[in-house]
């Protein structure tokens, strides 16, 4: 496989893993390394490459060749030799994965792991959501079904979101789903007023709470705020930085990768992070003189914490379960994400 791998020992991991996530650490430390010395022979029989989302389990990002966001993972699938692809988050993810990798075998170790944003939109209630709208242009971010997809004109990230919708001509409806907040941002940002939002939500994103982001900024008044626009706190935040009611100097809404980015490059080294707790263990383990906090301690999404190294090594020692999507509808969901690789943009990435 043409992959860079990340794999370390679970000995190294454990130094730079965040205190938020040792209680997701089921097993003593000989026996993950254990698990993960199954995983990686396994792989390697399989000729397997592994995929893991940022708000995977710590131990589950450190046995992965790549670790990243919902569209990044599917488009390094894309670059790799490998017929087997395991992808460790949530089914939408795998399903991904499948469309733009359709003759290669596609595993997730959980196929229950769901998404509440996902699940609040349906291919029925789209294509009714269509006929009221005859000639509107319909823009789903990518965390939808294939089934959604398939009816989709236009995929976009919460990365290039913005780069997309300035793409359409102005003069045409836009039908913005499943997200309502980040719909919401996008229209505020963007000035599009033409652009119906569907009321669908992110469980964890929705539940950041302001206040509580409020009283860790006021205990870490230099910290940078790294907000993602899936946030129900986002448009609130945004509205209060343009009002002069917070500091716009150190208050960022960005996408997944954006964060990772930003404590990359930033001079800042205290972070408080609004986003699932997940990412906090890749921030930490490639910034490790950095400090990063969750900005809500809440924020911890169940459907991801399903996968398991013990459910990642069932998966490649018993091939199952793997990821089928209906032919006729895989067509139409792939040109809806073809179409957002097409149009230019600063990342590809959510």
């Amino acid at each position: 496989m043409t992959i860079e791998t990340t794999q370390t020992t679970a000995t190294e991991t454990r130094k730079p893993l965040h205190p938020m996530l040792a209680r997701f650490v089921q097993q003593e430390p000989e026996e993950v390394k254990r698990l993960q010395e199954e995983v990686r022979v396994l792989a390697k029989q399989r000729n397997a490459v592994i995929m893991a989302h940022n708000y995977q389990v710590p131990e589950v990002q450190d046995v992965a060749d790549f670790v990243g966001d919902s569209l990044g993972l599917a488009i390094e699938a894309t670059k790799t030799t490998a017929p087997v692809i395991v992808l460790c988050g949530v089914y939408f993810m795998a399903e991904t994965a499948k469309l733009l990798n359709p003759t290669r075998i596609v595993m997730i170790p959980d196929e229950t792991a769901g998404c509440s944003l996902a699940d609040s939109i349906n291919i029925e209630q789209l294509r009714e959501w269509k006929a009221q709208h005859p000639g509107a242009v319909v823009v789903s971010y990518v965390n939808t079904t294939a089934d959604v997809k398939s009816e989709t004109d236009i995929c976009v990230t919460s990365g290039n979101a913005q780069a997309i919708i300035n793409s359409i001509p102005a003069d045409k409806t836009i039908l913005f789903l499943p997200d309502m907040y980040l719909g919401q941002w996008l229209k505020k940002s963007l000035g599009r007023e033409n652009m119906e939002i569907w009321a669908g939500e992110c469980h964890v994103h929705a539940g950041i709470r302001t206040g509580e982001i409020l009283e860790m900024m006021a205990q870490f008044p230099d910290a940078d705020l790294l907000i993602h626009p899936e946030c129900g706190c986002t448009s609130r935040f945004v509205w209060a930085a343009e009002s002069g009611n917070l500091p716009t100097e150190n208050t960022f809404v960005l996408s997944t990768e954006g964060m990772i980015k930003h404590a990359h490059n930033a001079p800042t080294k205290t972070h408080l992070v609004a986003t699932e707790a997940g990412i906090l263990h890749r921030l930490q383990k490639e910034n490790p003189e950095g400090t990063f906090l969750p900005a809500d301690r809440s924020a911890v999404c169940r459907y991801m914490k399903q996968i398991t190294i013990e459910k990642l090594r069932d998966c490649l020692r018993d091939m199952k379960p793997q990821v089928e999507i209906d032919p006729e509808i895989a067509v139409k969901a792939r040109l809806s994400i073809e179409r957002m690789l097409a149009v230019p943009g600063p990342t590809k990435r959510d």
